[in-house]
């Protein structure tokens, strides 16, 4: 399929007519293309299109469409029943009144191509350009992120429903490319075994026979990758993406000791960042937050916050459940660098600041990762009166760390912590730490004091942000901040941010950035047409509580 050479992007008479009867005031589709013209362009998407073939429909009226389709949560279906009656939609997409639409299967078709040519983050810098071009969006001043949890798009699965289900659909992948294969080296009682859907309610009850019912799971898998890697003439099976799934899922959840298989015990399963949660789609992870438990994705919105602009979405990272916040501020400060778009002022929360975090940020791209930072770690024994590192005195230039009995460390030395963090650790000697009268106020060691602390710029950093927190100027510009929430709050109530619509991470992630689009586009349209934002709720009771002096 190629594109179109039909680019008209000029309004046919007859849908500028019907409109200007419809919808003489017009609605946020019309002030669109009448403020912010067409935004896209075909020429965008050439690299997604073949340059012979049947032209295919303008890929420019489409990343519009997908854009409407996520404004009203519409599914692709729906949209594609809605476009031949909505003038409206016509106007914005320069359609003649009785253009017949198209059918729902091009819309995923084209979110396909956009994802195979590597263009999500396109669908919204394209819309942030038009934005600075009429000065809605401006590079420095504050922004602010948050992250949140987005379920998979696939069914929650038990450890006995997913195994039975990873067998499963290997059979089907199998069945649906060889089978005549498949019904050469398949034992009679797997028909019944995995005819059906697995599901808790259908195995067999009592621990007991479950665990016989696992164990021959267990075995049929083995007993299918034989064949499988076995199998000389049909070595392409091997590539099957679903049997490199039950491979893997295999070595995850089972292990052989004297020629015997045995299900790992949940203590020896490997991490969950590892490990596959459904075998539909093996980017989907387990993870917890507080009381939170879910399998799927995070999504990161980052987004401006000047009182004199409307907020824009400037940025989306979509990744996986079990990736820490702090791991993703680096790419989000790298991807706003390269947009144009870095702010002064990054405003978080403490999953998103370190220490390095904040040294970086500041010395290599001039941004202030302004939040709170974890408070300094205790020993699980400590208790009232023992020595905190704020009771040793650091000496920079000279390398020594001297203790409140005045006692000076012996070494000094950078090393890599479990994380890769650069640490300096200095040990006291033992001559000085055996006799000293203050020992059980320092350490519980039995042999002497190692204090471990960061490199200068990173442990200053540190102690500054700690002081600042307390402090009233700090608490007031951090208090800007708490409108991420909000938005996160209209992306779920819209366009249900946090339940996957797609299989895959990229799909996710494609998503996530038209859902950003969506609340951009009806945010300036709110901002052009003098709409006030909505302001937080306050509870009568809370409202009644005293101004702090």
């Amino acid at each position: 399929m190629s594109l179109n050479p039909q680019r008209n992007m000029d309004i046919p008479e007859e849908t500028v007519r019907l409109i200007r009867i419809v919808l003489p005031k017009g609605n946020i589709y019309t002030r669109m293309r009448d403020r912010l013209g067409t935004c896209f362009n075909d020429e965008q998407f050439k690299g997604m299109y073949a340059r012979v073939g049947q032209p295919g429909y303008s890929p420019w009226r489409l990343a519009l469409v997908s854009i409407i389709q996520y404004m009203e949560d519409l599914s692709d279906r729906q949209v594609a029943e809605e476009l031949p009656v909505r003038v409206d939609w016509k106007y914005l997409l320069g359609l003649e009144v009785e253009d017949p639409g198209f059918h729902y299967s091009v819309l995923s078709e084209f979110r396909d191509r956009v994802i195979a040519g590597g263009s999500e983050a396109e669908l919204l810098e394209t819309l942030l350009k038009v934005f600075k071009e009429v000065d809605l969006l401006k590079k420095g001043g504050q922004q602010r992120s948050d992250s949140t949890h987005v379920v998979g798009a696939v069914r929650q699965l038990n450890r006995w429903e997913m195994l039975g289900e990873t067998m499963r659909g290997a059979l089907n992948d199998l069945a649906t490319v060889a089978p005549r294969w498949v019904q050469e080296i398949t034992p009679s009682e797997w028909y019944k075994r995995y005819e059906r859907r697995i599901e808790s309610a259908r195995l067999p009850k009592g621990r007991a026979k479950r665990e016989v019912w696992i164990q021959a799971v267990g075995e049929d898998g083995i007993y299918l990758l034989r064949q499988v890697y076995e199998s000389a003439e049909r070595d392409w099976l091997q590539q099957i993406p679903s049997v490199q799934v039950l491979r893997q899922v295999w070595v995850h959840q089972f292990y052989y000791e004297e020629g015997q298989l045995h299900l790992r015990e949940k203590d020896n399963l490997p991490p969950a960042s590892i490990r596959f949660d459904s075998p539909y789609d093996p980017e989907v992870h387990y993870s917890t937050k507080r009381k939170l438990e879910w399998s799927g994705y995070k999504v990161h919105l980052t987004e401006t916050c000047e009182p004199d602009q409307p907020h824009l979405i400037t940025h989306v990272e979509t990744t996986p459940a079990t990736l820490p916040d702090v791991a993703t501020t680096e790419t989000i400060h790298q991807a706003l660098a390269d947009k144009g778009l870095l702010p002064k002022t990054h405003l978080v929360d403490a999953g998103y600041v370190d220490a390095d975090g904040i040294v970086d940020s500041r010395e290599q791209l001039g941004v202030e990762l302004f939040g709170p930072v974890r408070s300094q770690p205790q020993p699980a024994n400590q208790v009232e009166g023992r020595f905190t590192h704020q009771d040793f005195y650091i000496d920079w230039q000279a390398e020594t760390v001297t203790c409140p009995n005045e006692a000076d460390t012996i070494s000094w030395r950078l090393i890599q912590d479990a994380h890769g963090s650069q640490v300096i650790q200095a040990r006291f000697s033992l001559k000085d730490c055996r006799p000293c009268l203050l020992r059980a106020l320092c350490t519980s060691s039995k042999s002497v004091r190692v204090i471990s602390f960061r490199p200068q710029a990173q442990f200053e950093a540190l102690q500054q942000t700690r002081q600042l927190v307390k402090t009233e100027t700090w608490q007031k510009t951090y208090a800007r901040r708490a409108g991420i929430e909000g938005t996160i709050s209209q992306a779920v109530r819209t366009a249900g941010l946090r339940q996957a619509r797609y299989i895959g991470l990229a799909k996710t992630h494609l998503q996530h950035v038209l859902t950003a689009a969506a609340i951009n586009i009806s945010r300036v349209d709110a901002w052009f047409t003098g709409k006030k934002r909505a302001r937080t709720r306050v509870s009568r009771f809370a409202a009644l509580a005293p101004v702090p002096t």
